[in-house]
Parts: structure tokens; C-alpha cells; sequence
């Protein structure tokens, strides 16, 4: 029985040294330190102890250098974790958690430098580095990571951007205003003889269409190309004149005036026009076979404005007039194809709401003469006149474009909203015999109204308009 008790008792100490000795082994471990290291650089441990023995769960990370007893020397070689276990010649053993980070100093700097007005955090974990924070545009986001992408092998954009105000509306008034005007003016004289004095022929520079004898000899005949403007003939002299004396002016004007409203940075365009379809002759395998493909022509208007910091706007601008020239049209296997004649001009401009800019101006002048005459004949005195001949032509094309951007605001629900003056109304309502469709006076067995229609149909309207 004492054997038995003193067995219980040598085993209750041995498990209560057991007990003592783990929990002093997990406070050591529990009780570890967290070091962080940049990445290349070294730090000292200022150990308590004499130093017994060292080591390093992984030695890629974290290096170690015994510089004493007490002093050990740790180099960051690599990015990520590792723990240091240290244990003294008294026994006693400490854990040490090291993360190697990168250096994030230079990171830091350069968007302090660069975004002084943006709040922005950097972190790392092992070769990846995470930027946070509130910022107030997507080109910051944007700026941002490709600052921070040459830096880590991957970047974690975790930015936010703030709910700016409502972007301006920036409308454009192009104004195309084009004068066209052109004078000619014509002046020739042919002589025909039908056998006046025995002679048959003609007088004429050539310069216009002439006369051209189709028999001479018993009956003589001429066929007539241009009569020109004055015709006379004496049959009983056979002599027969024809004058041509022609002046004209011509005026051609265009004003258009397209307007586009977009958003700040927001491309947009306009069209007013059509499509004429121009025929295309396939090659390849479907060589011969002819497409029809369709050009647009008509007022383009194609603009994309950005608002500076100056509160200017820089816009680049492509406005356009196009129309059918018929008067320049080829005609190729049957298929009469027009030709368009275009203004165009494309800018990158800057001024303030409310400015005019004149992006394009033209004024081209041309004249052209023709002088014809019969050397000799021509110089007789008054007699001279009938042996010569003058064709001119003057054309001037005045063109100007002007833009003028402005910011406006959308109307209201409230506002009366703006209609284009119309010089008549649309289709009245149609009138069946029984009133007004949709009406209670309407269907089989409905009262026939007898009377005058526009009195019918005004009391038709009273009785569908809806109650306010």
C-alpha cells in the first residue's frame, strides 16, 4: 500500500514538470516579435544573453551574422517571411517573426510629388504592392498605376474615385456662310451668203458654233449648229446674220447652321443629309459583278471638347458642307455617277464659352478671256466689230466658317419647351361620320351628327380633351 502511494505521488510531480516545462516552451513561442526589414538592408539584434545557438526557417529571406556574444547582424536577401529562433546558454529561447518588404520610400515620394492633392496609401506583400485611397478622376487612376506598375511584378488598384459634380454640357454653333457669284459675258457675229453677189460662204472667228454647208450648187443648204442669240436673214438678198450677244450673272448662297450639344470629353457628330448610291466593280472571284455601295453627303458636324484647367475648352472640330454635283458627274457602263462638291475644314482650336472662332475663310476670284478675231478684217473701223469675238467668264467664291462654343443647362420639367415655327398646322384629326375616333359618339347604334363639319369636329375636341 506505501509502494502504491508513492508511485501516485512520484507520478502527479513528474506530470506537474511536464505541465510547467510546455507552458514556459508556448509563453517563449507565444511571446514572438515582428520585425519588418526592407528589402537589402540589415538590422542588429541587441540580444540579453549570451548567445548559445541560431537559426532561420528560411534562409533566402532572412540572413543572420553572429557579429558577438549579444549582437547579431540580420540581412533582408529576399521578399516574404521568416521566423529567427535564438536561444541563450541559460536556456532561455525567443522567436522572432521578420517580414522583408519592399523599399516603398521612392513609391511614396513620387506620388507625394506627383498627386500633392490626392489621398493615396502604397503597401506591399512579398512582390506585389497594393495602392488604395480616394481619388478625384480616373486619369489619376489611370496616371497612378502605370507610375507603380515598373516597381512590382503585379499592382493591386484598390483606388476610388469620387462622385465628381455633373459635367457641362458644351453645345457648338457652326455657321457656314458661302457666296458663290459669277458673270459672262458674249459677244460674236457669223455672216452666211446664200449666193448674195454670186457667192456662197460664211464670216465667223470659229470661236462659237459656225455654219456648215451641207450642198452648194443649184439649191443651196446649210445646217445651223448654234443660232446664237440674234438671227436675220433677207431672202431676197440670200444674205443671213447671226449675232450672238449674251451677258449673265449667276448667285449661289449657303448658310448652314448645325448645333451639337455633348459632355466634356464625350466625342459626338451630326448629320443632315443622305446617301447616292455609287456602283463597284468586284474583282477576285467575283470579278465583273458590280455592288452598289452608298456615300453620304450632306451638313456633317463632328466635335469633341475638353475642358481645361483654365476653363477654357480645347476642342477639335471637323465640320462639313457637301452636295451633288451633277454638273462634274461620270457616267461608266450605263451608271451616271455625281460628284460631290465639299467644304471641309478640321481643327484643334481653344477659346472660352461664349468666344467665336473663324476656323476657315476663303475668297477665291477667277476670271477667264477669251478674245477671237480675223486678222485685218478686224481692224477695219466700226466694220471691225463684225469680225470678232469675246467669250468671258468671272466667278468669286466667298466661304467662312465660324464656331462658338457655349455650356447649357437642360430645361426643366416646369419650362415651356421650344418648338420650330410651323406656317401650318399638321393633319387634323380624321372625322368618321358617328364623331371622333376613340370618342364615346362612336360605334354601332351612336347618334349621326348633322351640321357643319368644322363645328362638329371642335365639339368632337371638347369632348376628348383630357381634364386638367
Amino acid at each position: 500500500m506505501k509502494r502504491i502511494v508513492k508511485l501516485a505521488l512520484g507520478l502527479a510531480v513528474g506530470l506537474a514538470i511536464i505541465v510547467v516545462s510546455g507552458a514556459q516552451a508556448l509563453h517563449a513561442q507565444g511571446g514572438a516579435e515582428d520585425i519588418r526589414v526592407t528589402l537589402g538592408k540589415s538590422v542588429v539584434i541587441d540580444y540579453p544573453e549570451d548567445v548559445n545557438r541560431i537559426s532561420t526557417s528560411n534562409p533566402e529571406v532572412v540572413d543572420y551574422v553572429p557579429v558577438s556574444t549579444r549582437e547579431i547582424l540580420l540581412h533582408a536577401k529576399g521578399l516574404g517571411a521568416a521566423t529567427l529562433v535564438i536561444w541563450a546558454k541559460s536556456g532561455q529561447r525567443n522567436f522572432y517573426n521578420i517580414n522583408v518588404e519592399q523599399n516603398l520610400e521612392p513609391a511614396r515620394k513620387l506620388i507625394r510629388d506627383a498627386f500633392p492633392k490626392e489621398d493615396i496609401q502604397v503597401a506591399s506583400a512579398k512582390d506585389t504592392i497594393s495602392i488604395t485611397g480616394t481619388v478625384s478622376s480616373q486619369l489619376v487612376v489611370d496616371r497612378l498605376v502605370a507610375y507603380i506598375t515598373p516597381m512590382a511584378k503585379s499592382v493591386v488598384n484598390n483606388l476610388r474615385v469620387k462622385a465628381g459634380p455633373i459635367e457641362k454640357q458644351v453645345m457648338l454653333r457652326v455657321k457656314f456662310a458661302e457666296l458663290n457669284r459669277n458673270y459672262s459675258n458674249q459677244f460674236a457675229v457669223n455672216l452666211t451668203s446664200l449666193g448674195a453677189l454670186n457667192t456662197v460662204g460664211s464670216v465667223g472667228t470659229g470661236q462659237f458654233g459656225s455654219i456648215k454647208a451641207n450642198s452648194i450648187g443649184g439649191e443651196n443648204s446649210f445646217s445651223i449648229t448654234d443660232a446664237l442669240n440674234v438671227f436675220a436673214f433677207r431672202p431676197d438678198l440670200n444674205l443671213a446674220a447671226f449675232v450672238k450677244l449674251l451677258q449673265q450673272q449667276g448667285m449661289l448662297q449657303i448658310l448652314a447652321e448645325p448645333n451639337l450639344i455633348t459632355s466634356n470629353g464625350k466625342e459626338a457628330s451630326f448629320l443632315v443629309g443622305g446617301e447616292f448610291p455609287v456602283p463597284v466593280l468586284q474583282g477576285g472571284a467575283n470579278s465583273g459583278a458590280v455592288t452598289i455601295q452608298f456615300r453620304e453627303y450632306g451638313i456633317r458636324l463632328t466635335f469633341n471638347p475638353t475642358l481645361t484647367e483654365n476653363g477654357t475648352l480645347k476642342m477639335y472640330v471637323k465640320p462639313e458642307v457637301s452636295t451633288i454635283d451633277l454638273a462634274n458627274a461620270v457616267s461608266v457602263s450605263g451608271f451616271v455617277i455625281p460628284a460631290l462638291a465639299t467644304r471641309r475644314v478640321e481643327s484643334t482650336i481653344e477659346l472660352g464659352p461664349g468666344q467665336s472662332f473663324i476656323i476657315g475663310g476663303l475668297v477665291d476670284d477667277r476670271t477667264n478671256e477669251v478674245f477671237a478675231k480675223m486678222p485685218g478684217l478686224a481692224n477695219i473701223p466700226l466694220l471691225g466689230q463684225l469680225f470678232k469675238s469675246r467669250n468671258e467668264n468671272r466667278q468669286k467664291t466667298e466661304l467662312i466658317v465660324l464656331v462658338t462654343p457655349e455650356f447649357v443647362e437642360p430645361l426643366n420639367a416646369a419650362d415651356q419647351k421650344l418648338m420650330p415655327s410651323l406656317p401650318g398646322g399638321f393633319l387634323n384629326p380624321m372625322m368618321l361620320p358617328n364623331g371622333m375616333p376613340q370618342s364615346s359618339n362612336t360605334g354601332s347604334g351612336a347618334k349621326i351628327i348633322k351640321g357643319d363639319p368644322a363645328q362638329i369636329q371642335k365639339d368632337a375636341m371638347k369632348r376628348t380633351a383630357p381634364v386638367k
